[in-house]
């Protein structure tokens, strides 16, 4: 039986790390933590990979929430979001922001994270403004659910 042999070089092993999966940054419809946000865009620069910038937001279904009109961002929580956009943009990172709207807000996010495919998934919301509980079962259901790095606070 005959083997085909290949040698590696170097260009091979550089194309595949540039496969284009990307760092994800998530928050629970609270402000990023600080070190999740230095750690999603070093992550970024290092790899050079895009940054994807997610909130998950629990919308309820109602009559205003079919028609669109079920959430509405905070101003200081836009505000806070829009941070880590900046300091991305300052190091030369691509971003892209995602706003997950869903009353199954951790199905959503699983969707998310299938269909991204993401390299690093950085679970980063601000602890102090989330109950225990929520961010439990969002990182067990991360765990348990999905086949990428995930880095939690």
């Amino acid at each position: 039986m005959q083997t085909l042999r290949r040698r590696v070089s170097h260009e091979d092993s550089a194309a595949v790390g540039a496969s284009g999966r990307p760092v994800l940054l998530v928050t629970l419809d609270v402000p990023y933590a600080e070190e999740a946000i230095a750690f999603a865009v070093d992550s970024a620069v290092e790899n050079g990979q895009p940054l994807v910038l997610v909130n998950v937001a629990e919308v309820l279904p109602t009559a205003y929430s079919l028609l669109g009109y079920g959430y509405v961002e905070r101003e200081d929580l836009q505000e806070a979001l829009f941070e880590p956009v900046r300091l991305a943009s300052s190091l030369a990172v691509e971003v892209e922001r995602l706003r997950i709207c869903s009353p199954h807000p951790v199905d959503a996010l699983l969707e998310v994270v299938a269909e991204r495919e993401p390299a690093l998934l950085v679970l980063g919301p601000d602890r102090a403004r989330l109950s225990r509980r929520r961010y439990r079962k969002v990182e067990r259901a991360v765990r348990e659910r999905t086949s990428c790095l995930i880095w939690t606070a």
